[in-house]
C-alpha cells in the first residue's frame, strides 16, 4: 500500500494538501528514503533544469521549462514542528540536510526582501524547495568561498525537444553556448531572465547566477513580482508555476517545501546527496505525464438465448441504472503572468546629477542639494525608485526633519533630490551618500563642506577711544557692523584680542582684559554677530587691568574683516599735599610769641 502511494505521490498528480495526508498516514510505517550512492560530478559542468511542459519559447518562465529533479522528501518528519533551522545538528533525515552556505543564501534572500516587500511574504523554504528540485541544492553545497557553484551547473541545450525552443540570448556570456540558451545556476535561469532579474546579493560587484547568493535573491524577487502575495494559495500556486510551467512540477516543489517547514537542519558544505531522478530521465522529451482516464460508453448486455427479456426497473425502485457520470474534464491552470520587475531591481547605477560638492557655512542651508539619476543598463531613468539619502561623518548637519537619513523616490524623470540640509556649528567635510533601497548597487557619494561665515569687513560705529583707570572697568559700550560683500553678514564668529601695538599680533601678558560670564578672565575671546550684524562689548565687559599704558583691541572675522579698538589705561588721580607755612623774617617775633596785652602775671 506504501508503495502504491508512493508511486502516486512521484507522478505529482497529488495536491499539496493530499501530499500533507499521506505524510501523517505513512510517517508510522515507512523508513527513511535511501539516499543514492554519489556520482562523479568532477568532469565538468553538472547539467540539470526545471520543467515538464514544452512551450516554444521562454516567455514567462525562469528556466524555459527545461528538466527538472523529480525525487521527493522522504516521509519522516525532519524534526518536530517548529524545531529551530537554525542549528547546526546532522541528525535526522539525510534528505533535511541542507548545505550551510545555501541555506544562508535562502535566509538573505528572504531577509532582505521581506525587508523590502513585506506584503510578498516569501518563506526561504519555498526558495528551498525550488532550489532542490532545480539542482538539488547546487549539488549537495558543492559552492566556493564565495557561494559560488564548482564546477558550474548547466541544463541542456533549449533546442525545442522536449523544452522551450530558445536560440542563444547572450553570446554564451553565461552558459558558454553560442548557438541555444541553456538554464544556469543554482536557481537555473535562463540568460534572457538573468539579464532582467539577475542581483549582486553577495556585494562582489559581479551578478554571477552560477553565484547561490545573487540566484536565490534574483529567485525571490521574480517569486514576488505582479504584487504576489505568497501566504494566499493561489498567488503562491501562480509563482512557483512562473518558475516552470508544468502541475507536476508545482506539487514537486510543494512536497519539499511542506518538508522543509517541519524542520532540517545545516550541513558543511559539498557534503550534501546529489540530485538524482530527472523528470526528462536524462533524455529529451520524454517526461511522465499523469494519466487522464477517457470516458467510454455504457455496454448492455447480451442477452441468453430462451431467457425473459427483463422489465427496465423504475427510478424509484432498488437497482434503477442511472445515466453513466460523464466525467469532468481536469482543472486547467491559467497560464502564469508575465512577471513585473520591481522599479528597484530595473536599476543598473545611480548617477550624480548636480551638487556634487555641496557647501555651506555654519547654521546656514544648502543652497545645493544632491540629486541623483536612477538608470537602467541602456542608460533610461527608472521613475518609482526608493532612494535613501544618508548623512555620513562627524558633523552637526542635518536633514530638515533632523534625522541623518531620509528617503525620496524617483520622479517620471528617474531624478531624486535630498531634503533641505542645514548646517549646525561644526565645521568640516563629510559625505551625502545616495542608495537603492533594497538594492546592493554602487552608491552615489557627494563631497560636502561646512564652513565658516564670513564677513569681509568690520567698521567701528563709534570713534572715540575708550578710557579708563587702572582697577577698573571701561565703562563706554563698543559697537562694530560686519559686512560681506557689502551686505549685513550675521552670526559671524570673530575673535577679539587684548594686543599692545598693531603691527604685533601676540596676545598682550598685561593689561586690559575680558570679563566672561562665569566671572574668570581672558585677554583673547570669540564673540558673534547678532541678526543685525553687529557686534556689542557691553559696559563692564572690558577691564582695564593694573598696568597704565595704550592697548587696543584686534577683531578679525572668517573672510579677511578686521578693524581695532583704541584702549587707554591711566593710573588714578592723586590727593594734593598740605601747604608748607612761609619763612619768619630774622629778628621779629612769631605772633603766637606775643604775649597778650591783657595778660598780666599772677600776684
Amino acid at each position: 500500500m506504501g508503495a502504491h502511494i508512493g508511486r502516486r505521490l512521484r507522478k505529482g498528480a497529488t495536491s499539496g494538501v493530499v501530499m500533507a495526508a499521506a505524510v501523517a498516514a505513512l510517517a508510522a510505517s515507512q523508513a527513511p528514503e535511501t539516499i543514492p550512492q554519489a556520482t562523479d560530478n568532477t568532469g565538468g559542468d553538472q547539467a540539470v533544469g526545471a520543467g515538464d511542459t514544452a512551450s516554444p519559447s521562454g516567455g514567462g518562465s525562469a528556466s524555459g521549462d527545461s528538466p527538472y529533479y523529480t525525487k521527493l522528501p522522504p516521509l519522516i518528519t525532519p524534526n518536530k514542528p517548529g524545531a529551530s533551522t537554525g542549528l547546526p545538528l546532522t541528525t535526522g533525515p539525510a534528505e533535511a540536510g541542507i548545505p550551510a552556505s545555501v541555506y544562508s543564501a535562502y535566509k538573505r534572500a528572504e531577509l532582505s526582501i521581506r525587508s523590502t516587500d513585506p506584503g510578498c511574504n516569501l518563506p526561504w523554504q519555498l526558495l528551498a524547495g525550488i532550489g532542490k528540485v532545480e539542482s538539488g541544492q547546487a549539488n549537495g553545497g558543492r559552492v566556493d568561498a564565495n557561494g559560488t557553484a564548482s564546477p558550474r551547473i548547466l541544463g541542456p541545450a533549449l533546442n525545442g525537444n522536449g523544452f522551450a525552443l530558445i536560440t542563444d540570448t547572450d553570446g554564451g556570456a553565461y552558459d558558454g553556448d553560442t548557438r541555444l540558451d541553456r538554464a544556469v545556476g543554482p536557481m537555473q535561469f535562463i540568460p534572457s531572465t538573468w539579464a532582467t532579474w539577475g542581483q549582486d546579493a553577495n556585494s562582489d560587484g559581479k551578478k554571477d547566477p552560477n553565484n547561490i547568493y545573487d540566484a536565490a535573491q534574483a529567485a525571490g524577487l521574480y517569486l514576488c513580482a505582479n504584487d504576489r502575495n505568497l501566504a494566499l494559495k493561489a498567488d503562491l500556486d501562480q509563482a512557483i508555476l512562473s518558475y516552470n510551467r508544468s502541475r507536476e512540477y508545482l506539487n514537486t516543489v510543494l512536497s519539499w517545501v511542506a518538508f522543509y517547514e517541519r524542520g532540517t537542519h545545516q550541513i558543511p558544505d559539498g557534503t550534501g546527496a546529489l540530485p538524482v531522478g530527472r523528470s526528462d530521465n536524462g533524455t529529451r522529451g520524454n517526461r511522465p505525464h499523469p494519466a487522464t482516464p477517457l470516458p467510454t460508453a455504457p455496454t448492455t448486455p447480451r442477452p441468453t438465448p430462451g431467457a425473459q427479456k427483463p422489465k427496465p426497473p423504475s427510478d424509484n425502485r432498488p437497482g434503477t441504472v442511472k445515466p453513466p457520470t460523464v466525467p469532468t474534464k481536469p482543472p486547467v491552470t491559467p497560464p502564469a503572468k508575465p512577471p513585473v520587475l520591481p522599479a528597484a531591481a530595473k536599476v543598473a547605477r545611480l548617477a550624480i546629477v548636480a551638487n556634487e560638492k555641496p557647501t555651506t557655512t555654519t547654521g546656514s542651508a544648502f543652497t545645493g542639494l544632491p540629486r541623483v539619476a536612477a538608470l537602467d543598463a541602456s542608460g533610461k531613468p527608472v521613475p518609482g525608485v526608493d532612494v535613501r539619502f544618508e548623512i555620513v561623518g562627524a558633523t552637526d548637519t542635518r536633514f530638515g526633519a533632523g534625522g541623518t537619513t531620509a528617503t525620496v523616490t524617483t520622479g517620471s524623470a528617474g531624478l531624486a533630490t535630498s531634503p533641505a540640509l542645514r548646517a549646525g556649528e561644526k565645521t568640516g567635510s563629510f559625505t551625502v551618500r545616495a542608495t537603492v533601497v533594497g538594492r546592493t548597487l554602487g552608491a552615489a557619494d557627494f563631497a560636502a563642506t561646512v564652513t565658516e561665515r564670513q564677513a569681509d569687513a568690520l567698521t567701528r560705529l563709534a570713534g572715540d577711544p575708550l578710557s579708563a583707570t587702572t582697577g577698573t572697568a571701561f565703562a563706554q559700550k563698543v559697537q562694530v557692523k560686519a559686512t560681506d560683500k557689502g551686505a549685513l553678514a550675521p552670526g559671524v564668529r570673530v575673535t577679539a584680542v587684548i594686543v599692545t601695538s598693531k603691527t604685533d599680533p601676540d596676545e598682550s601678558t598685561e593689561g586690559p582684559s575680558f570679563k566672561r560670564a562665569d566671572g574668570t578672565t581672558a585677554r583673547t575671546v570669540t564673540l558673534v554677530t547678532g541678526t543685525d550684524g553687529l557686534l556689542t562689548i557691553e559696559p563692564g565687559t572690558l577691564l582695564a587691568g593694573d598696568k597704565a599704558g595704550t592697548y587696543y583691541v584686534r577683531l578679525t572675522a572668517p573672510g579677511g574683516g578686521t578693524t581695532f579698538v583704541d584702549l587707554t589705561v591711566g593710573a588714578p588721580a592723586t590727593a594734593d599735599p598740605e601747604p608748607t607755612p612761609a619763612p619768619t623774617p630774622s629778628g621779629s617775633t612769631s605772633p603766637e610769641a606775643t604775649p597778650s596785652p591783657s595778660a598780666s602775671p599772677s600776684a
